[in-house]
């Protein structure tokens, strides 16, 4: 195949695809009353609250540092992540763990409630071994971050859900 007929094919491809409104998913547009949000959070430097942020301005919004400037309030009043032994050795050592990320959130708009308080939560374990402890805190470390932005995923979801 000429290299000037595989750039026709490309190209018709990609034309194809943008008249048929295809965008990459999670890239949905936030509603215009998430224009200007205001995000209420207990802990701004949590792996959600940072990745929501983020999330919400690459969205478009542009995120207010003032509450009477705002379209709307992104209220999350619950960001926690709890640790738990699933399973221990005979000599009494933790062989296995759940992390468990939770979140709690809310929309509040001008003169109305946009959206109920939303919690949600997800679980990951992950084996434990003695000799490891660094390799295992690391990779605690990164099962958090992506819980966090799976988390985040699914927030950013239900706020493109909002008319």
């Amino acid at each position: 195949m000429s290299f000037v007929r595989l750039c026709g094919l490309l190209t018709c491809a990609i034309l194809g695809l943008a008249a048929c409104a295809f965008r990459l998913a999670g890239n949905d547009p936030l509603p215009g009353i998430l224009a200007r949000p205001y995000l209420s959070v207990k802990n701004p430097y949590t792996d959600f609250a940072r990745e929501f942020e983020h999330q919400l301005k690459s969205s478009g919004a542009v995120v207010e540092e003032i509450r009477a400037k705002s379209t709307a309030t992104i209220e999350v009043t619950r960001d926690l992540v709890e640790q738990r032994t699933l399973s221990v050795s005979a000599r009494n050592i933790p062989t296995e763990y759940e992390l468990t990320y939770t979140v709690t959130f809310a929309v509040q708009g001008p003169d109305t409630e946009l959206l109920k308080p939303q919690t949600i939560s997800l679980s990951k374990d992950y084996s434990f071994v003695e000799n490891e402890l660094l390799a295992k805190e690391h990779e605690s470390d990164i099962l958090r971050r992506q819980m966090a932005r799976d988390l985040v995923a699914i927030a950013m979801k239900r706020l493109t859900s909002l008319k």
